[in-house]
This record gives structure tokens, sequence and C-alpha cells, in this order.
């Protein structure tokens, strides 16, 4: 499994690639007094707090199972994804604020050119650096590097609307665009927000394995099955990287109990090799045993 300590590298880009957007995006505000410009760099502002916190994350993330977290510390990465989620949502009402009084009294644009030039500039760096984080995140089963990387990508998305108001304001010399184009963009990161924090909701109530997965598992599962072995109480969740897979495996009633511990232990490997980062915690019970048939609720009684 890799360790999330050695993922720590790509926070550190991000959190590079977030003081040198805010740097540009700052700079082409200021020259041109545009509102979508503003709004491009407030949300830059939250890349940085979000680089931080996935950096912070990944730090505990990394952390061995100790005596308070004996599941290990992987879930830290939902509660990033939920902060970051809501710094990104609280960025978007922020910009519809300022886009609402700005919209109310209009403002000419000024030195367009150059705040163009620094906003591609800007954009160019989160297209690359997001591109990479979510390839990291892919690889490494990070749900806080894949956040990042999308995070960036909505902010290169934002950029090309302000842009787009900016060349309707400057072509149309309607001065209502530049806000109305922000409000645009705000809705935009905010829905982007919601979907980041329902994620990492689902995260943190044990949501199970994926369908392409569970899958896999099945794949393993059905030669089995074709031999006579049965299966039931299937339950999976995740926790970051993390997989947890759990499953009561009904065998003769006359085999040994070696016989059942090697077969336990062959069919644990085989889910490993197909899903990787999987513990997997398997039960022996004998077919035709009718306690084992009732051996399958979550919570059984006393």
């Amino acid at each position: 499994m890799t360790s999330r300590a050695s993922l720590r590298r790509f926070a550190y880009l991000s959190i590079a690639a977030a003081v040198l957007t805010i740097a540009l995006k700052a700079l082409a505000y200021l020259l041109t007094g545009s509102v979508g410009l503003l709004s491009d760099a407030l949300e830059s502002v939250v890349n940085l707090v979000a680089a931080g916190m996935a950096l912070l994350a990944l730090n505990y993330a990394a952390r061995p199972p100790d005596d308070s977290h004996e599941f290990g510390h992987d879930k830290i990465e939902y509660f990033a994804g939920g902060v970051e989620g809501t710094l990104i949502a609280v960025a978007a009402v922020t910009i519809a604020v300022t886009s609402l009084e700005r919209l109310a009294s209009p403002q000419p644009l000024e030195q367009i050119g150059v705040g163009v030039v620094l906003s591609v500039l800007a954009s160019a760096v989160n297209l690359g650096v997001a591109q990479v984080l979510m390839r990291a995140g892919k690889t490494h089963n990070s749900l806080t590097l894949e956040a990042d990387g999308h995070h960036l990508m909505t902010d290169v998305w934002s950029s090309v609307g302000v842009l787009v108001g900016i060349g309707l304001v400057s072509t149309t010399g309607a001065l209502w665009l530049d806000p109305v184009v922000a409000l645009l963009m705000a809705a935009n990161i905010l829905r982007t927000g919601l979907k980041l924090m329902h994620r990492a909701f689902d995260g943190l109530m044990d949501s199970p394995m994926s369908v392409a997965e569970r899958a896999l598992v099945e794949s393993v599962l059905q030669p089995y099955r074709a031999r006579g072995i049965q299966f039931h109480a299937l339950r999976t969740r995740q926790s970051g990287a993390r997989r947890f897979l759990s499953v009561h495996v009904l065998v003769p009633a006359g085999w040994t109990v070696q016989r059942g511990h090697d077969l336990l232990e062959q069919l644990e490997r085989e889910v490993r090799a197909v899903v990787p980062n999987t513990n997997v915690l398997t039960h022996l019970e004998p077919l035709g045993d009718p306690a084992a048939l009732q051996d399958q609720a979550l919570d059984r009684e006393a």
C-alpha cells in the first residue's frame, strides 16, 4: 500500500500553484477592476487553504494504526474533502454577494489586455497541476488529491468563464455582463463544493466498495460457488485508500479445520490480488447448519 506520506509532494505542488495563481489573479484584478477576476482570485485563496488541508490530511493518514485508531487514520481524507467542499461553498457565496453589488453599481474595466494575459497564465498553471493531482489521486486511491485536482479544474473553467465575460464587456460595452458571468461561475463553484461535501459524507458513513470493485470480488467468488462453496453476509466499506470486506464462507460440514483454513487463506489472497489495499475478514460455517443461515444480519440477537 502506497504510504500517504509519500504523496505529500503533490500537496506541496498544489500549495505552490495556489500561491502563484493568487499573485497573478490578484494583480489582474487590481489592473482591470473586473469582479470576475476578483472571484477568480478569491477561489485561488480557497485553493491554498484546501492544499494546506490536503497536506495535513495526508500527514495524518500516514500514521500507523494505534490504540486510539486501531483501523488506521485513512478516514481523515473524507474529513479533509468535506472541509474543502465547505470552503468552496463559502467562496461561492462570497463571489455571488460581490457580483450582486457590482451588478447594482457597474464599473468600467481597465487594462483588459494585461489582465487577460495574467489570467491565462494562472489558468495554465492550474490546468497542469490539476491533471497531475487527479492522476495521482486515481493511481493512489487518494480522495484528498483527487478532490484537490477537481477543485483546480473548477478554477480553470471558472477562469474561462471570466475571460468570456471580460471579452463580452470589451466588445459590447455592456458592463453588467462581467458580474453576471461571475454569478454563473459562483453557481458552478457552489455545485462543485456541494458534490465534494456529499462524497465526504458518504465516505464517513462507510459507503461500500465501488460497483467495479464489487464485480472483481464476485469474479473471485464465482469459481468457488461452482465447487459447492457458498457465501453470505458479504459486506464492504471504504476508508480512504483502504477497503474492508467481510464474508461468511459455508463449506461441507465434514471438512477438517485445516482444510477450511487453507480455503480461507487462498480466498483472501485472491481478493487482495484483484482489489489491492483490502482488509479481508472471513468467517467459516458448515453447510446445512440452521444457525449458519440465521447468521447474516448486521446486528444479531443475544
